[in-house]
């Protein structure tokens, strides 16, 4: 595979063809910031945060799916994309709750103020706790996407999630709003592994968090292998006042890519039964 040549913010930049504009810059370390971006899943193109300039578009592009092309002149930091950026933080902070998401330092990189819209329509809704697993919280959801294509082609290929609703009014949806438990749902639990905000989190950390007792301090990940099958998922256990709160999968994993079937998720309980 050949390389490219580009000029990302001045500085030459060669990467290999097929290459994202935002690998090649983060290759570079040049830091474009994301939120419906992840490693283990198609590009949706949905948050807008990852938009840089390329001179001769006519609008912003996102690095995360825009493929390198010879000669590429882009600017992450123009006045153009900062204004954009500081544009979609401040309509999301205004109209979701994202107090699980880290965005402090963004907000403050771009000077933006979701406080200015303060009085206007948000999506606040009560918690949907409809099984002993996970629960639903979509005063969270930034309708990322990510948990959609994690329940569809990108990994479990279940389709128990989508879409409903369009404008303010779209939102994630079991087919006919039914509950988890009556939907094609399978709780393999990879939409919430994926989701950024907490809309989507394990029933364990949920109440934990509610109850102030989530410390994330006083927490430790412990690398194992699953041990319910042959495949040879790994497992990352979070632990807290020695027992275990959640598992996850390393997105780098070479069989997981990040994702768990129902066992590997949730089949620790009983090595804490008493």
């Amino acid at each position: 595979m050949s390389d490219i040549a580009i000029s990302v913010d001045g500085v030459p930049v060669v990467a290999p063809a097929g290459s994202t504009l935002l690998e090649a810059c983060r290759q570079e370390g040049f830091d474009v910031p994301t939120l419906c971006f992840l490693e283990n899943l198609t590009p949706a193109n949905t948050c807008r945060i990852c938009v840089v300039e390329v001179e001769g578009s006519r609008a912003l592009v996102p690095a995360c799916s825009r493929q390198i092309e010879p000669g590429m002149v882009v600017h992450t930091e123009s006045e153009r994309v900062r204004h954009t950026r500081k544009m979609v933080l401040e309509l999301l902070g205004s109209s979701v709750d994202l107090s699980l998401l880290p965005l402090s330092g963004l907000m403050e990189r771009y000077g933006a103020r979701p406080d200015r819209s303060e009085g206007g329509a948000t999506v606040e809704e009560p918690a949907t706790i409809d099984n002993q697993l996970f629960v639903r919280d979509y005063a969270k959801c930034i309708l990322c996407y990510k948990c959609v294509q994690a329940c569809g082609v990108d990994a479990q290929n279940t389709f128990a999630i989508s879409v409903a609703g369009r404008g303010f009014e779209a939102r994630i949806s079991t087919e006919y709003q039914v509950s988890l438990p009556d939907s094609a749902c399978v709780f393999c639990g990879n939409c919430f592994a994926v989701c950024p905000t907490g809309a989507l989190i394990p029933t364990t950390e949920y109440e934990m968090r509610e109850t102030g007792t989530w410390d994330e301090d006083s927490q430790s990940v412990t690398r194992t292998i699953c041990p319910f099958c042959g495949v040879g998922c790994n497992l990352d256990l979070v632990v807290q006042d020695n027992r275990i709160l959640k598992a996850l999968s390393p997105l780098d994993h070479d069989v997981t890519s990040g994702h768990l079937c129902i066992k590997g998720r949730f089949g620790w309980q009983h090595v804490q039964s008493e």
